[in-house]
Formats: C-alpha cells, structure tokens, sequence
C-alpha cells in the first residue's frame, strides 16, 4: 500500500512538475533588480489593468514585486474615479507562487528574527492591500496559479480562469503553512472541507472543478480570459461608483469578520515553519526534483 500511495503521489504532481521544468529552462535568463518594471499600469476610463511578468514563466512573487504589488494596490486609495482593477499575470502562467530562488528569500534564516518577521509579512501586506481596494477586483488567471499566486487571486472579489489553468497549493508539501491570510478567504469561497483538499491535501484543481467549487467566478477559453474579466470590469464600471464601493464594503466586512482571528500570527507560523528542518527537506526536495522525506523537526 505505501508503494501505491506513492505511486499515486507522483501522478498528481506529473503535471505540475512537467510545468516546472518548462519555467526552469527560463529561469538563468531572468530579469533582476528593480521589480516596479515588472508592473504594467494602465487605464481605460474607470477601469484600470495591472499586469506582473517576471519574464519567467514561472513569474514568482519576491520579496521585493510583493511590495512593488503593495505600492500600487494602494495607490488607488485616493482615486474616486475608478469602479473596477483587473489583475493578470502571464500568458502562460499567472504565478507559480513565492519565488523560492530569489536571494532575500534564501537569506531570511541569516537575518534577526525582529528583520525576519517583517521580512515574511510582504505578503500579507499585499494581498491585504488588494483586498483594500474599494473598487471592484477582478484576478484573471491564465495557466497556473500556485501557492502565493492562488493567496493573491483570492485577495481580490473575483476570478475568472482559463479553461486550461489550474490552480494548486503545495505548501503543505514544502513544509510550510498557509499564510497571508489566505486560509479564511479561501475557507470563506468553498468552505472547510474543500479547504481542506486545496490546502492541506494539496489538491490541484482544475478551472472547471475550481467554478464548480466557488474558487473562480467564471472559465473562459484559452487566450480570451482578459477579454472575459474586461466584461466584467465593464458591468461594474456601468454601474453607480458608490453603490458598488458601500456594497462591497459591507460583504467583506460580513465574510471576512472574524478573519483576523484565524490569521494574526500566521506570519509567525511561517517565520517558524520555515526555518523547521521539514522546509528544508521539502524545500530542497523540490528543488532538487525528488520526493521529500519528513520527520516532524
């Protein structure tokens, strides 16, 4: 029987891994340094589109494109005339999730733990941002959506996924918790049990099983998921600006009511899973694109 369960192990992440390996081949060419050129604005009227490409297929979160994502989701605080934000990645991918390579992630074992804790709260900030946003959200997910990418996605109101995306949570299987306040959010959408599946047994979910679950708002064909969210941000932006904000603001507030209560230490929770031996294991492991072996340290 554990000959099967690994067996079937490997199947699940047959997909996934394929995907990898394609990104990889992209990752020496990879840009660095100023992370804001990795962010495209722009405006049409009282819709506004933010694109992030890391120019990898991969597109992972830093360190560093996570506040850059912060900056701009606040930017829109003081903008009254906007009525809906459309969020993309990729074409290929929306994000593959925290970018495990990058050098202020693998220094966060060699910095204080003070500098650390703020260290890890980048993403909490960002996807707290997002979902500060008065105006109407909308993620457009092309390809994969993973782990941070699948925490951002669901910061905002809606989704729409293409028809070949997936969306999966691997980082159970790397060691470490759910964090950046994604467990109720994402709980909130498809409830505990289905939760369950995403997160701890780190199904991943195609975009027709994620419509059927709540996970996405909508599945449109390859290539026409921007066009798909546009739509929607258009219905929005027809619509009277404050009502939509009072609106909003009233749902969150019911859903997300006892959210700080689930996720006020779970940066703490990933401060200390991430530095357990079981990260290392699991975060060397798929690194190094073999199954992990876990102790419990």
């Amino acid at each position: 029987m554990p000959n099967q369960k690994t067996r079937l192990g490997k199947r699940h992440r047959s997909r996934f891994d394929r995907c990898q390996k394609r990104c990889d081949a992209h990752t020496r060419g990879r840009r660095t340094g100023d992370h804001m050129s990795d962010i495209t604005i722009t405006r049409h009227g009282r819709i506004a589109t933010v694109s992030f490409d890391r120019g990898t297929p991969a597109n992972p979160l830093s360190i560093g494109l996570m506040r850059d994502l912060t900056a701009v989701a606040r930017s829109f605080e003081d903008d009254a005339t906007l009525s809906a934000v459309v969020l993309t990645g990729r074409a290929d991918n929306f994000c593959l999730g925290f970018d495990l390579r990058d050098s202020q992630t693998q220094a966060l074992q060699q910095i204080p733990l003070a500098e650390r804790r703020l260290a890890v709260q980048a993403g909490t900030r960002m996807c707290r941002a997002w979902e500060g946003i008065e105006a109407l959200t909308i993620a457009a997910i092309d390809g994969w959506c993973v782990g941070g990418g699948v925490a951002l996605a669901v910061s905002l109101d809606l989704r729409i996924a293409a028809h070949s995306s997936t969306l999966y949570v691997p980082e159970v299987e790397r060691g470490l918790n759910m964090s950046w306040g994604a467990i109720p959010r994402i709980t909130n959408l498809i409830g505990p049990a289905r939760a369950k599946r995403l997160i701890v047994l780190a199904e991943q979910v195609n975009a027709t099983q994620a419509e059927h679950w709540g996970l996405v708002d909508g599945v449109a064909p390859d290539g026409a998921v921007q066009a798909a969210a546009q739509v929607m941000a258009e219905r929005a932006a027809a619509l009277p600006p404050v009502a939509v904000r009072m609106c909003k603001q009233g749902i969150n507030a019911y859903a997300n009511a006892l959210a700080p209560l689930a996720t006020h230490s779970d940066f703490d929770q990933f401060a200390l899973a991430h530095a357990s031996a079981d990260a290392a294991e699991g975060i060397a492991a798929f690194l190094q694109k073999r199954d992990p072996k876990f102790s419990g340290d």
